[in-house]
């Protein structure tokens, strides 16, 4: 089920990832060779205001992916509905002034771009930014409602969403250029457009019935509002410590190459963003189903859900690596067409640059854990560390002996060092090799239930399920559960499974799984089922007669909690059972 669940993410949060890189692509290829070279430099001198709308709905996704995934893993579907609530608020009281303020004053923000006060490019980079920025609630909007639909299990709406916007945004694209001859104004109008078309394709589910996120204005609060600007913070670092790479290398490559270097690396970088899409893909899953299963205290599921991610890193960045050296030529002739020496090193860095995918995806993975299991400081030292101080370290220190060609050594070597220096940090912590018992998720034992207390089962079947009764009776005497609730634990088990097996594997025909987890804690037990049937609410939909409706009743009369929450496609029913005062 677990991978599963992973590839189904893990293929919507790519292509998302690469779709939107591909769009910008797309528009400056479209820019530059239908519009000229005043177009392609206004577009440019416009890219800052362009980019902090984006920087600030990715960092606000970001903290919603954090926020929400620990509630949804406590349980609480109203704190969850709170920090739905409160990003579609934040969403449209940043974006909508935003708007106003640029289509405003656009004329003095095209001066500030460097565009100058009058002219074609000052007429060119305003036209632009009034049409461009049409679209920012929908593009912010856009970002911040993909973790929800994630969440919500709607992978394959999620892509045709994108896949929309990104079909839409050529069309619009191409009709502008060779039919309307709207000018820049006109393909700013056709990127906002193309983020609306995504935003309503979205909205199919945020407006269904079946939808389980809820706005409610009262759930709107500075407290959860703080949170999610929060948790967003290390994508901050992350987007900082790119510019300053950026800044760094361009410097050393003046220095060593010239403007042809500069240009190389331009398109070096051009390439690399799409080609890290993957790696945005496997940080943006395990920032939800890491989140999830901490805090519902599942050790083992960690563990299962990051070897399921450290493998695909390895497909993935192997895949994607050898896309990259096979076709470095042809992506870079797209953006250089002459031979020549600025070719020739774009191609030869392109090359050395897929190297780093897989320890880049490695880090992705580890450092998005660290972010949902409170370690800030460790994911925002990782982003400065591998995205800008070894990276830039490297290029220096071999471009000394190499000249140009060391500093295209950058990414790799970087990333390497980075997957290094952590490792020795973790055995300093743990006294243990990272990839032992889990040692790379540097989990405070006091924080996640002990293995030795935990007690976990699939079933597929009516005898599975009556072995997974016993199993678990026996566990309860096992940690010191008096017989009557090691027998509650038993009915528990018997009637919420079997009446998943007898309704829900049924009921499509289809093969489907069943996990049941048993927790001993201090102050109780804990019982955990997760299914993969159609939705169904045990604790609020209790059918009204029949058996099922007897034993549903009798579970939930036993129960000190209950809590039901349907999320990744997936049921989660969790029962918190009381100490038996005998015990």
């Amino acid at each position: 089920m677990v991978r599963k669940l992973i590839r189904q993410m893990l293929v919507a949060q790519t292509f998302s990832a690469l779709t939107v890189s591909l769009c910008l692509l797309i528009d400056s290829v479209i820019i530059g060779r239908f519009l000229g070279v005043d177009s392609i430099a206004a577009y440019q001198l416009a890219n800052p205001i362009l980019l902090f709308i984006g920087a600030i709905g990715s960092m606000l996704a970001a903290g919603v992916q954090v926020a929400c995934s620990k509630s949804l893993g406590r349980g609480s579907q109203e704190e969850t509905n709170a920090g739905y609530s409160s990003s579609v608020a934040l969403t449209l009281g940043i974006s909508l002034p935003f708007m106003l303020v640029v289509l405003l004053f656009s004329g003095p923000i095209a001066t500030v771009m460097g565009a100058g006060s009058a002219g074609t490019l000052f007429n060119e980079t305003k036209a632009y930014l009034n049409g461009f920025v049409i679209g920012a609630p929908a593009s912010m909007g856009a970002l911040i409602l993909v973790p929800f639909m994630q969440m919500g299990g709607q992978n394959g709406l999620l892509v045709a969403a994108v896949l929309g916007m990104t079909v839409a945004d050529i069309g619009l694209d191409l009709l502008n250029v060779l039919v309307f001859h709207g000018g820049m104004f006109g393909m700013g109008l056709a990127s906002s457009l193309s983020y609306y078309i995504a935003l309503v394709v979205g909205c199919i589910y945020f407006l269904s019935k079946k939808c389980m996120f809820r706005f409610s204005g009262r759930l709107v609060t500075r407290k959860k509002i703080a949170e999610l600007f929060k948790s967003g913070v290390p994508a901050v670092f992350n987007m900082a410590s790119s510019v300053i790479l950026i800044f760094l290398l361009n410097s050393m490559l003046m220095g060593t190459g010239g403007s042809g270097a500069v240009a190389a690396y331009s398109v070096l970088n051009t390439i690399g963003n799409s080609a890290c899409c993957i790696t945005t893909g496997i940080g943006g899953v395990a920032l939800t189903l890491v989140g999830i299963l901490y805090n519902e205290e599942d050790r083992s599921g960690l563990e299962d859900v990051m070897k399921q991610l450290f493998k695909d890193s390895v497909i993935l960045g192997l895949g994607v690596g050898i896309l990259l050296v096979v076709l470095a030529p042809v992506f870079v002739r797209l953006f250089i067409p002459e031979a020549g020496a600025v070719q020739s090193m774009a191609i030869l860095g392109l090359r050395i640059y897929a190297a780093g995918l897989i320890p880049c995806c490695l880090i992705c993975a580890l450092r998005s854990a660290y972010q949902v299991t409170d370690k800030e400081t460790l994911t925002e030292a990782l982003s400065l560390v591998s995205g800008a101080v070894f990276p830039a370290l490297v290029a220096f220190i071999l471009s000394r002996f190499m000249g140009t060609t060391g500093i295209w050594y950058f990414f790799v070597i970087g990333q390497l060092l980075t997957l290094l220096v952590l490792g020795l940090y973790i055995y300093q912590k743990t006294k243990t090799m990272p990839w032992k018992n889990g040692a790379y998720l540097l989990l405070k034992d006091e924080l996640i239930v002990p293995k030795e207390n935990v007690y976990e089962a699939d079933i597929h079947t009516l005898q599975e399920m009556a072995n997974v009764v016993q199993e678990a009776e026996a566990f309860c005497a096992d940690h010191g559960g008096s017989s009557r609730i090691g027998k509650r634990i038993a009915l528990c088990i018997e009637e919420m499974a079997s009446n998943i097996i007898l309704h829900g594997f049924v009921k499509d025909n289809k093969p489907h799984h069943m996990s049941v987890r048993v927790l001993s804690k201090p102050d109780g037990w804990i019982l955990r089922f997760r299914d993969d049937c159609t939705a169904f609410d045990p604790v609020h939909y209790i059918p009204r007669e029949g058996k099922d409706a007897l034993g549903i009743r009798l579970t939930l009369a036993m129960a000190q909690e209950a809590q039901y929450i349907y999320s990744l496609n997936l049921n989660n029913l969790t029962l918190k059972l009381p100490l038996d005062k005998t015990e």
